[in-house]
């Protein structure tokens, strides 16, 4: 994938370390809320270990009632890969691993395309470089 410019949604990065990215992308969901955005129309999305809210709706739904939540008006919690063709109008992509698993890259990729409007990505600068490359970095704001 390459970042050729052009219309997309609207891109804000919050840096923070790994060990902090979910608390980080936490406030970053209380933030667009408190700006206006309809939870429904917001989503968290992890890329490395699932958020804890996921893993409630997870262990208190079996898999086919967690995915009724995507349509509930609430936020929706979910990890990256398990969001290919889904979209949110906002996205706050958590980026808490530190990019060497299989598939980092398409993990990125993957979470930066499934917003339409907004996009939070929070997590290590570093990070971000090393699995996208400076091109990416600099197209998120990463400093």
């Amino acid at each position: 994938m390459y970042s050729r410019g052009g219309d997309g949604p609207t891109v804000r990065f919050v840096a923070t370390t790994q060990d902090d990215a979910l608390e980080a992308a936490d406030d970053a969901v209380d933030a667009l809320l408190e700006s206006g955005w309809e939870p429904r129309n917001v989503a968290l999305l992890t890329t490395g270990h699932r958020h804890p809210v996921q893993v409630e709706r997870t262990d208190f739904h079996d898999q086919e009632g967690y995915w009724r939540t995507y349509w509930d008006d609430d936020v929706f919690y979910g990890h990256v890969l398990g969001c290919k063709g889904l979209e949110r109008r906002a996205v706050v992509l958590c980026l808490n691993e530190d990019g060497s698993r299989d598939r980092a890259r398409e993990r990125l990729y993957v979470g930066m395309s499934r917003a339409t409007d907004e996009l939070v990505v929070v997590g290590d600068p570093e990070t971000v470089r090393r699995v996208a490359g400076d091109d990416v970095a600099r197209r998120l704001g990463v400093s």
